[in-house]
């Protein structure tokens, strides 16, 4: 249940992926990995609390198309 403060809604992570449509895991692996910038907010118990904006980079985020270089030793 989405959580109501000075106006500004906030998720918890479980429903920010799901809004997003993506996996909790999924989620935590860009972040270990710098595809996604963490959220700035978090609750007392450290847990993280998504704004409207991080659901939508998140949802950015899964509709990004990435090159990838399959012969990383020849040039294309």
């Amino acid at each position: 249940m989405p959580l109501e403060l000075d106006g500004r809604t906030y998720y918890n992570i479980s429903e920010a992926c799901e809004l997003a449509g993506i996996s909790r895991d999924t989620f935590l692996r860009w972040v270990r990995k710098g595809k996604f910038t963490d959220v700035e907010h978090r609750d007392r118990n450290g847990w993280r609390l998504f704004t409207n904006d991080d659901v939508r980079r998140l949802t950015a985020r899964i509709n990004l198309v990435e090159k990838i270089n399959i012969n990383p030793g020849r040039s294309n």
